[in-house]
């Protein structure tokens, strides 16, 4: 996939200094590495081209999604999202084409598609890394071919979409493995758009803070030297992860006005010593593997809670848990 392909068709707006028109989405931040991505979106909604975001989880790849779809000329019709990692083999044609009454036992009556759903809109496949092989088949068709067909029902169906997906896998290096198809990673990234982990973009993190401090209904305000700290934690889940410590530390410290111990008090130590900053960046391995392990250990172990702790999906965390040979 390309960048952006500049065309002289697409009246390119304003640099995108204007965070508010990406703050009613939820998308937070002033720092070079995100304005470089809100600067392509803006150019890239107003077209039909395929999008692909790419970046870890809890950067925020939803939010990019509708962003596109309302920046787009498509923004009054529906935008359907499908967690394709959510969806089973079997089940995957009657979710995404509909079916026919009778078309298999169980099948009462008619049933819409996903893609049917979506005509004249913007359908958001998200974990479209985790499509089974099988599937990818059948969704490129519909991409390449804008037709499908009703399970029990063999007359094809137009459908006028666009296209925007999103993944935390490395789809090139499955391409080279065969677990995901050339023809398709090519229809779904005509634009890649790859969001920052937010240990990449640090300087946002206040801001983020303060977004999530005035969204929990509480009157709070945090200390230069909370911020300070709160800048320098590894974040293995990205802004999802730093929602959720915020909203604990405010319940936690029930104070209108909350310091470095209250922040320390339910996250721990920062791992590094003042004037070491340099050292951040040399052990975010570290800091993420002792942020996994301490949530282990406070969470007596259930993977599900470590999950919701750190707020990352629970195949995230078997992920990291693997890299850094932790076992319980």
């Amino acid at each position: 996939g390309i960048s952006l392909a500049r065309d002289a068709a697409v009246p390119r707006p304003g640099h995108c200094s204007d965070e508010n028109r990406f703050e009613q989405y939820g998308i937070i931040g002033r720092s070079p590495a995100l304005l470089k991505v809100l600067e392509t979106v803006e150019r890239v909604a107003p077209t039909d081209a395929s999008v692909l975001i790419t970046g870890e989880n809890g950067t925020g790849k939803e939010l990019v999604a509708k962003a596109i779809h309302d920046l787009s000329r498509r923004s009054s019709s529906p935008l359907v999202k499908v967690n394709l990692g959510g969806i089973s083999q079997s089940l995957f044609e009657s979710e995404m084409f509909g079916h026919a009454r009778g078309a298999f036992t169980g099948a009462a009556a008619d049933r819409k598609g996903r893609f049917e759903m979506a005509d004249g809109g913007t359908i958001f496949l998200d974990e479209i890394g985790d499509l089974d092989f099988s599937c990818q088949v059948k969704l490129l068709r519909v991409l390449q071919e804008h037709t499908f067909e009703v399970l029990g029902d063999s007359r094809p169906r137009r459908v006028d979409i666009r296209v925007v997906s999103a993944t935390n896998a490395d789809l090139p290096a499955m391409v080279r493995e065969k677990r995901f198809r050339e023809d398709l990673l090519y229809r779904i990234n005509l634009i890649t758009l790859h969001l920052p982990a937010l240990r990449e973009r640090r300087e946002d993190i206040p801001l983020l803070v303060t977004h999530f401090a005035s969204q929990s209904g509480h009157d709070v305000e945090f200390t230069p030297e909370a911020m300070e700290l709160l800048t320098r934690y590894p974040y293995p889940g990205n802004i999802r992860e730093l929602r959720n410590l915020v909203e604990r530390i405010i319940i936690v410290s029930g104070k209108s006005v909350i310091g470095r111990d209250d922040v320390e008090a339910v996250a721990g130590k920062a791992g590094c010593s003042e004037g070491e900053e340099s050292e951040v960046v040399m052990t975010l391995d570290d800091m993420e593997r002792r942020a996994i392990t301490d949530a282990l250990r406070r969470c007596d172990g259930n993977l599900s809670r470590v999950a919701a702790l750190l707020g990352i999906t629970r195949q995230a965390l078997y992920r990291r848990m693997e890299k850094y040979g932790i076992t319980q």
